[in-house]
């Protein structure tokens, strides 16, 4: 680290504060999106089932720009790089504020996405390097605070936007908090630098090649269908990128990702755990918003409302992660809790056009309880054994894969669902059917991903007792 940076006292007090505006900016934007999506579908002329590419789109350029985000707050300055951030995450709102096509609303997105990504991990590394050890743990709760906040306050925010002005304005509430933001990096932020490595730029491009051709297969087939070949041939050249990144790695000095990383059992497990569990626990804060107003007609501030006992619970859970975890072992919680998750997700399959929607209230509050739980678990797992040396990748890796983990959940539960619209003979043609049909595979496949914790033992993960935290 450059020792030529100087902390002022006025950059101790405000820098916790500009880091939480940056997370909760984040927690917000990702957030208040799924209300909105009838809304701003409705206004593009498309279907509200087919544009969850304005979500994805914004995570995965997300995961994939973590990586740089690092590198380039070293290189150039953590003040820099966090100004530079804020200015292109407001830019990015402005643009989305004034799309007119679905087109430009993705475009605009990335453009987001792109300053989404550096904002988080450049502040949390301003804070690393601000602040002695002994304070970090209450600087690091006090800024992660927002990041619950924002979960909570997102989806019905989006749904009174909407309702009472109109979609434009879920991204207009991004720039105020933008020019403060910006304001504050005058003197809340130091701008430390450190030695870096030159940047796998090649290893970029191979592995972001091969997300978004992935990524790109399962939104057209969930939103325009393609044909057997098309999806053959985009499975080809993904494999392909897949193998050359591999081969690629194996052979450079400091890649994007070090393969070697997954030496490490726990971490394995846990980055693999993250992954396939979140393809069918991920899609639920997709798939209830669109329920409630597609399928039963209710409002978007109603279908806002309905997320809050899930973000709830999810904030609360937080407290009963650490002694579950302690009492069970993180074998037996993990296999436990995601039998649990695939059984609750199972039971919104249960909902048909009678029923009322206060049956939704308590498997919402379940399914935000155990889901904080099982994400706590796996998260603090994948880091349980890495050391000095490689806890810098590793948590590294953890961020991306949550990233990616966020975006092929949604992906894989808008494919499920547009698959089952498509199958009249079993849906009779109704939107409702085919939500259900898509609860009940989500569930199953959350069931199935248990057979991975069944690799942990029993003692995997016990440097971690007493430690864990998210």
């Amino acid at each position: 680290m450059n020792s030529t940076t100087e902390v002022t006292p006025k950059m101790l007090k405000f820098l916790p504060w500009l880091a939480a505006m940056a997370i909760f900016m984040h927690a917000l934007d990702i957030t208040i999106l799924n209300t909105s999506l009838p809304s701003i579908a409705k206004d593009l002329g498309k279907s509200p089932l087919e544009i969850q590419s304005i979500i994805v789109a914004y995570s995965v350029t997300v995961a994939l720009l973590i990586p740089l985000s690092g590198w380039l707050s070293d290189k150039y300055g953590t003040k820099k790089i966090f100004q530079l951030a804020i200015l292109v995450f407001t830019l990015g709102s402005v643009l989305c504020t004034f799309s007119t096509s679905l087109t430009s609303l993705i475009i605009s997105r990335v453009i987001q996405a792109v300053g989404g990504a550096m904002m988080v991990p450049v502040s949390r590394l301003a804070i690393l390097y601000a602040y002695p050890k002994k304070e970090l743990l209450k600087v690091i709760n006090f800024i992660t605070i927002p990041g619950l906040i924002g979960p909570l306050l997102g989806p019905t925010i989006g749904g009174v936007l909407v309702e009472t002005l109109s979609w434009h304005w879920i991204f207009l509430v991004n720039i105020p908090f933008g020019i403060i933001a910006l304001w504050m990096t005058s003197f809340a932020i130091p701008n430390f630098t450190n030695k870096v490595f030159k940047f796998d730029m090649m290893g970029l491009i191979l592995f972001s090649g091969a997300v978004i051709v992935i990524t790109l297969m399962m939104e057209l087939v969930s939103s325009h269908g393609i044909s057997w070949l098309s999806i053959l041939i985009l499975s080809v050249i993904a494999l392909i990128l897949i193998v050359f990144y591999v081969y690629h790695a194996r052979k450079k000095k400091h890649p994007l990702i070090d393969l070697n990383l997954f030496n490490i059992r726990t971490l394995k497990i846990g980055i693999i755990g993250n992954l396939i569990t979140r393809l069918g626990i991920g899609g639920i804060p997709f798939l209830i918003p669109l329920l409630l107003q597609v399928g039963y007609g209710y409002t978007a501030t109603v279908a806002g409302l309905m997320m809050i006992p899930a973000a709830a619970s999810n904030i609360i859970a937080k407290s009963f992660a650490v002694p579950i975890v302690n009492k069970f072992g993180y074998r037996n919680t993990l296999i436990g809790n995601t039998i649990i998750l695939g059984i609750i997700i199972c039971s919104f399959a249960l909902l048909n056009s009678e029923t009322s929607i206060t049956y939704l209230i308590p498997l919402m509050v379940l399914n935000g309880f155990f889901s904080s739980i099982q994400f706590t678990a796996m998260n603090t797992l994948s880091l349980a054994d890495l050391d000095e040396n490689t806890s810098s990748e590793g948590n590294s890796l953890l961020s991306v894969t949550q990233q990616l983990s966020l975006t092929f959940g949604i992906s894989v539960a808008a494919l499920v669902l547009g698959i089952f619209r498509k199958l009249d003979f079993i849906t009779n043609g109704v939107d409702v059917q085919a939500f259900r049909y898509s609860f009940l595979t989500l569930g199953i496949l959350t069931i199935l991903s248990t057979y991975i914790f069944f690799l942990l033992k029993a003692n995997d993960g016990s440097s971690m007792s007493g430690k864990i935290e998210e």
